[in-house]
């Protein structure tokens, strides 16, 4: 008969554990209890839930799937009341359950500092889901949150708060931010960049109370100063949860007491996580943790291991600086300090030694090399030979650089690749040679680069060094700067608030320092889409044909085509396209299948002047050359047509008139048909409306080019208005969401229809918070490009034009 294992806790420590228990095959029927209503997640990753970066369900670790599948009963949302050791029963809410081995995890509890009002609603931690859930309920555009503590987790909810719109005051006791962590040099360059992004940080500050009457209004603080709130997020720090053993007569002093087995003082009770105390000392930081797991599953299988902690690095992410810091930072007698300033690109590096030993490092904008530095300060390596060059990293050892794979090769087992998961170099290289040979297969069975993404290139190279060559699949970097995906990439300028070129480069470690004719366009995109007021087009990071507002053809002439709004033209615009012929000898003048006209070979120096000309008859560019929109074609529907069932030509023209000039990943064609009949052709374009006697048929993911593919039907709708609100969403979802250079097709082919749905059809909030992003950015971005060059003291984009990209086109 197999033994009872009773859990509790459903956190990252006892969810690692049994996993390595569940997949030994150990002889325990097991049941897991957890007060929260779920199972295991990430919690490292509940910045990005705040931030509305992800969502619960990209965070969940286990779901009920999971636990099914491995026969554990789960007892969720459930409390447990009591331990009765002499019973050997753990007594939950809502019944007991016997235990011949009970393993506590209960993790750690929020310290609320002792302040009058701090019971008042609109007062919380930030410790778990619920916490997060609240914050987010609370936060709204303009309105003030007050943070509380300055370290990690503060600064991370602050930063989370302020990407939600809300007004964020940072108040920390300590003379600068994370002072467990960072030096004050450090701390202050970390100070400088929050207050750039618009965070109110003020250190040495007490709180004396929290002000309000029935619910919080303001913080005030022993100086007397005043900080108005609407929320406030109190992050000072954490204490063990140690009341169940506490109570049940288990030794506890800080935390509950184990040995090296992570066996309690009670031979058939287990503790592991941030509740226990291991000779003398706490943990917090995920790499122990799951080391404590891995030993408690061991004995726990019956096999010897013995929890031996040692000393670990912090690298922490936080709102977009990296940070890093290892060992004994602090000043002292015998000890000698190597730093490296750069103000101007916010990099910071100090080295702290003590004889030819390096005891501690600390690094703020560039952590690259920190393991490097780890494994010197773990190992106490002798230094006295590389001194000179050790501020610059493995690879200036020697007096040259060296491989990259080099440094990666001397990177000591127990190094840590991916911090969110806390996965080792050792355990990728077990898994490598035990057949996990692409990154896929990597992340499925170590976690390792499933979280955040900025470990990606490190665990690809640990393979490379692991497996001869590079893995299997091709790389996933989005160009030779970087081994960062595209995805990778787009949600660092998210999480991090990047939001210039040189800003991403820098932050995500591009090896060519200007980035190359791949990437620059790539990101030009990305920061456009993500950050619409804030970051200007660079027109020089664009292809040719958009540099020039023109499509360059084989012979070195361009192609002119102005905007018809849905096709439609008039007399005065006919006359203007005509006399533009004739005065620049023209050679072709084509009726396009978009329904437009195409001035065909015009020569490159009178581009400026045909366009001054079509300007001034009221025309502007179709931007037949772009990655935006194209067209909107129609049909002339009911005002005309005998079959159309609804005015498919003033739908067209309001689109059209709404989308033109957006950018987006790749190029994007409309179609409006006023009936079935689909005479616009809607049915194969990026976006297509076939209208019916109830409404608007809406399907979108449709191509003709070198792949036919017919649209699928997103939705059906009532009104025109509701037609383009879907529409102005859809384009703003792909927008946000696409990889540069996917159509639309690929893109939903990616992410699946239904995914499209949920986000721009059945959740009518978000549809139109995409709407509303979709037109703040077309404010800033409908402009005609030859009608901005023209205006008094604009930049002269033209003349020097992307010579040597014309030559390469050519």
């Amino acid at each position: 008969m197999m033994e009872k294992l009773v859990v509790i806790g459903a956190g990252m420590a006892s969810g690692r554990m049994l996993e390595h228990l569940t997949e030994a095959g150990a002889p325990y029927q097991i049941t897991l209890f957890n007060a929260e209503p779920r199972g295991n997640y990430n919690r490292i990753m509940l910045s990005p839930v705040l931030s509305g970066e992800k969502t619960y369900e990209e965070i969940v670790t286990h779901d009920d799937a999971w636990y099914a599948k491995r026969g554990i009963t789960t007892r969720f949302g459930e409390h447990v009341v009591g331990i009765d050791r002499a019973r050997k029963v753990v007594v939950g809410q809502r019944g007991e359950v016997a235990y011949d081995r009970l393993v506590i995890a209960t993790g750690s509890a929020p310290f609320m500092i002792p302040v009058a009002g701090r019971d008042l609603p609109g007062v919380v931690a930030y410790r778990d889901l619920d916490d997060t859930n609240t914050m987010i309920a609370a936060a709204r555009p303009g309105a003030e949150a007050v943070v509380i503590g300055g370290g990690l987790l503060g600064l991370e909810a602050a930063a989370g708060l302020q990407m939600r719109g809300m007004k964020v005051t940072v108040i920390h006791l300590m003379g600068h931010l994370m002072e467990r962590q960072l030096d004050a040099s450090a701390g202050h360059l970390l100070q400088k960049t929050l207050e750039a992004r618009g965070i109110t940080v003020h250190c040495k500050g007490a709180t004396k109370a929290i002000l309000g009457e029935k619910r919080a209004e303001a913080v005030l603080l022993e100086d007397g100063t005043v900080y108005g709130a609407d929320l406030v997020v109190m992050a000072v720090g954490i204490r063990p949860e140690t009341r169940l053993a506490n109570d049940a007569g288990i030794e506890v002093e800080r935390g509950i007491t184990v040995d090296d087995r992570m066996l309690t003082s009670d031979p058939a009770i287990f503790a592991l996580g941030e509740c226990v105390e291991h000779r003398g000392q706490l943990f917090g930081l995920v790499a122990p943790l799951y080391d404590q797991a891995k030993v408690l599953a061991a004995t726990l299988m019956g096999a010897d291991a013995a929890f031996q902690p040692v000393q670990t690095a912090t690298k922490l992410k936080v709102t977009g600086c990296d940070l890093f810091s290892a060992g004994d930072f602090a000043e002292g007698p015998g000890r000698e300090d190597i730093v490296f300033r750069d103000p101007g690109r916010g990099l910071y590096k100090r080295l702290v030694l003590e004889g030819d030993r390096l005891v501690g490092a600390v690094m703020y904008g560039d952590t690259a090399d920190g393991n490097w530095f780890f494994g010197l300060i773990k190992d106490r390596t002798d230094i006295s030979e590389m001194r000179e060059t050790l501020i610059f990293g493995p690879a200036f050892q020697g007096g040259a650089t060296v491989d990259p794979m080099a440094a990666v090769a001397a990177l000591p087992p127990d190094a840590e690749i991916c911090g969110c998961n806390g996965v080792c170099k050792g355990r990728i290289m077990e898994a490598v040679a035990g057949g996990a040979d692409t990154l896929d297969k990597i992340r499925a069975t170590t976690k390792a680069s499933n979280s955040c993404g900025t470990c990606t290139g490190l665990v690809q190279q640990v393979m490379a060094l692991t497996l001869g060559e590079a893995p299997a699949e091709a790389p996933a970097g989005m160009c030779g700067c970087t081994d960062l995906s595209h995805e990778d990439v787009r949600r660092l300028i998210k999480s991090r608030g990047l939001k210039s070129m040189p800003a991403v480069m820098q932050e995500c470690g591009w090896t060519t320092p200007d980035g190359c004719a791949k990437c620059r366009p790539a990101l030009n995109y990305y920061l456009l889409s993500d950050w619409p007021l804030d970051y200007r087009d660079d027109r020089q990071a664009r292809f040719v044909n958009e540099r020039n507002h023109a499509n360059i053809q084989k012979d070195g002439s361009y192609s002119v085509v102005p905007r018809m709004w849905g096709g439609v033209t008039t007399p005065a615009e006919l006359r203007a396209i005509a006399d533009a012929a004739e005065k620049y000898d023209v050679p072709m003048v084509k009726v396009t299948g978009g329904q437009r006209i195409d001035l065909l070979g015009v020569r490159k120096e009178d581009l400026p002047a045909i366009w001054a000309d079509l300007n001034a008859a009221g025309m502007v560019s179709g931007h037949a050359y772009s990655k935006g929109l194209r067209t909107v074609k129609t049909c002339v529907g009911k005002e005309f047509c005998r079959f159309g069932t609804q005015d498919s030509t003033g739908l067209g023209v309001r689109l059209e008139k709404l989308m033109w000039g957006s950018w987006t990943p790749h190029k994007v064609k409309l179609g409006v048909s006023g009936c079935p009949r689909n005479c616009a052709e809607a049915t194969c374009k990026d976006i297509g409306v076939v209208c019916v006697d109830s409404g608007f048929q809406i399907s979108v993911a449709g191509a003709a080019g070198m792949e036919v593919r017919e649209t699928e039907l997103l939705a059906t709708v009532a009104t025109e208005d509701e037609a383009v609100e879907l529409i102005a969403a859809f384009t703003q979802a792909y927008r946000e969401n696409a990889r540069y250079l996917d159509r639309a097709y690929k893109w939903v082919a990616k992410v699946g229809l239904d995914w499209v749905k949920a986000q721009v059809v059945d959740d009518l909030e978000n549809r139109r918070a995409l709407s509303d992003r979709f037109d703040l950015s077309q404010s800033v971005y409908r402009k005609d490009p030859w009608a901005e060059h023209a205006k008094p003291g604009a930049r002269d984009e033209f003349a020097p034009l992307a010579d040597m990209q014309l030559e390469a086109a050519e």
